[in-house]
């Protein structure tokens, strides 16, 4: 018998990208909510209640609603919202965050989705903490940019209501209270929180985060070809790893670092850039704010939980 899969919210944006990844496969049984009891409050229990996994594509208030709607012991859950992403009692969705965190996302009954802005730095930063080439109160600066679609419905309306006339590149989170700052902090390893300064830009979707570090204080400085070293292993060692690195070589600029080159893709890709003299560097991921950042990460989370190969 097919595992059942309910998408809570599959009309929204992260919602319906799961529904065209999840296209086509027999491996799998979609439910959903029919058309003409949407509006029935007992409809979405009922569905909830029935599915092997659901996945919630919500906001965080009804997010925390639909998992209290669960009234069984069966029902999985991977909860793309930020309701629970450093909640007691679930895993954090980023399988390739330490060696055995897929296997621990494959026996979870409840699976957080990253966030997309915190997960490059993540990616980036925890195997050098881990590793000890940076301390966890290290005090880090993160910025970056993402396509529009990362604002979500209202935002993805106002950029293709105004088309060229929309703003090319607009810092936010100027209050440094971003959402994301617990989800980063905790997963990276960090002792103190970061100071997150993203940017929206006018194209629909994909993303680049970057963390420059200012080594020079620390009592003993890696250099570049250290701190790559120690992600590259650590991803070496992630069977079926969703993440690349990219060779560590000096160069002004790349087109590698487009941050539409990997949309519509679970894939990431990591660069490490480095002025040894001057004891500064870079720290650089490339991926699909939908993708690897969303939906993609959903759906290879899901597979892992359902031990199918995706």
């Amino acid at each position: 018998m097919k595992p059942k899969i309910f998408i809570d919210g599959e009309h929204g944006t992260t919602g319906l990208q799961i529904r065209t990844r999840l296209a086509g496969r027999d491996d799998i049984e979609i439910i959903s909510v029919p058309a003409e009891r949407r509006k029935e409050a007992a409809a979405r229990a009922e569905f909830l209640n029935a599915a092997d996994v659901a996945i919630l594509c919500l906001p965080d208030d009804a997010a925390n609603e639909s998992v209290s709607l669960i009234a069984n012991d069966n029902t999985r859950v991977i909860d793309a919202s930020t309701a629970h992403r450093v909640a007691d009692g679930w895993v954090y969705g980023f399988a390739e965050m330490d060696r055995d965190q897929g296997k621990a996302i494959a026996s979870a009954r409840r699976v957080a989705n990253p966030g997309c802005w915190p997960q490059g730095p993540i990616a980036t930063l925890r195997p050098l903490v881990t590793a000890g080439l940076l301390p966890p109160d290290f005090p880090v600066t993160m910025n970056g940019i993402s396509g529009y679609t990362g604002g979500g419905r209202s935002m993805i309306d106002t950029y293709v209501s105004q088309g060229e006339d929309a703003p090319e590149f607009l810092p936010y989170g100027l209050t440094f209270q971003h959402k994301h700052v617990p989800e980063l902090k905790k997963y990276a390893g960090l002792a103190r929180d970061p100071l997150m300064q993203p940017v929206v830009g006018n194209f629909a979707q994909g993303m680049v985060t970057m963390v420059p570090l200012q080594l020079g204080e620390l009592e003993r400085v890696p250099t570049g070809a250290e701190l790559h070293a120690a992600i590259a292993d650590h991803y070496a060692g992630i069977k079926d790893s969703a993440v690349e690195v990219a060779p560590f070589e000096p160069v002004e600029r790349t087109p590698a670092l487009d941050p539409e080159s990997y949309n519509d893709t679970n894939r990431m890709r990591l660069h490490v850039f480095a002025n040894d003299k001057r004891a500064q560097a870079l720290l650089v991921a490339v991926y699909d704010n939908l993708g690897k950042g969303a939906s993609g990460a959903a759906v290879q989370n899901l597979d892992l939980m359902l031990g199918l190969p995706g």
